[in-house]
């Protein structure tokens, strides 16, 4: 039997002029180019990203940053997963070519003093309940981005906000990036992965499915346009029922706007964001 092939190298790229360089080097040779911007804690969420970047392009570049500008001063940035080495060799074996790890000093020299925000998209959700969390995301992408110049950037459909507020950032600054959404990798039971399931305990494990269960049902009870406030209250007291609290949205909004919902007649997304014990999670489903 022939054995696998062994996992290939991964260049690791620690600086702006690292990263252009090597993508110019691609371009040269006549090779497309994709980014994974991520925060680490890999999981097959992030690979079934690089996945779908491999299909689009030749070459494909994963960027491993915490961003500090994305989290408020009672969030879990001290605490957040960083696991490089793990990452960098399930980054091999997916068969990525580069990991783009710049420290903070990178991404925000001394006397930097530029914010990206996106009116509208950001004043929903979780905009209200994690204040500055969507000026640190849009500034750190947008940064990412015009750093790498690649052709496509992917992103998973979990952080579905997110994903808008990107989409919107790239658009009103003509960054030439077309962003890709990827939908969400889930676990058998339904749970979304996320790096944050792995502060979770046993007994919340158990609990955390009932996220997705909810957000089928209400996306079941308001698809031929019933109202949406009762399904909602339902769905907010069998999460509470489950152990969820606080619940901080469950919510019907249009998927282009983000605008809630008191009747679906359109494309429209189910979204939530609770808390499970100490760990916050957050999805998503079409309606």
């Amino acid at each position: 039997m022939t054995p696998p092939p062994s996992p290939s190298a991964v260049l690791r790229l620690g600086d702006v002029a690292a990263l252009r360089a090597q993508v110019r080097a691609w371009r040269n040779a006549g090779e497309t180019v994709a980014l994974v911007p991520t925060m680490g804690a890999l999981h097959e969420g992030h690979l079934a990203l690089v996945r779908q970047a491999q299909a689009r392009c030749r070459r494909v570049v994963v960027s491993i940053f915490v961003n500090p500008t994305q989290f408020g001063p009672n969030e879990d940035f001290s605490r957040y997963p960083r696991v490089l080495e793990d990452d960098i060799a399930l980054l091999a074996e997916t068969g990525a070519d580069a990991a783009y790890l710049p420290d903070v000093a990178t991404m925000y020299p001394p006397g930097f003093a530029t914010t990206v925000t996106v009116e509208g998209l950001t004043d929903v959700l979780c905009g209200p309940v994690r204040p500055g969390h969507f000026a640190g995301v849009a500034t750190v992408v947008t940064k990412l981005l015009l750093q790498a110049l690649p052709d496509v950037a992917l992103f998973g459909e979990k952080d579905f906000q997110q994903l808008q507020v990107i989409r919107r950032a790239a658009r009103d600054l003509d960054v030439p990036v077309a962003i890709e959404g990827v939908p969400t990798v889930r676990e058998a039971d339904g749970l979304a992965l996320s790096s944050r399931n792995r502060y979770l305990s046993d007994e919340e494990r158990r609990a955390a499915p009932t996220i997705h269960a909810v957000l089928q049902r209400v996306a079941a009870a308001v698809r031929g346009g019933a109202a949406t406030a009762p399904a909602l209250a339902e769905g907010r007291a069998a999460l509470e029922a489950a152990g969820f609290g606080p619940v901080q949205y469950l919510s019907v909004n249009d998927a282009e706007s983000l605008a809630p919902l008191e009747r679906v007649a359109g494309p429209a997304r189910v979204l939530v964001a609770a808390y499970l014990g100490r760990t916050r999670l957050i999805d998503n489903v079409a309606v």
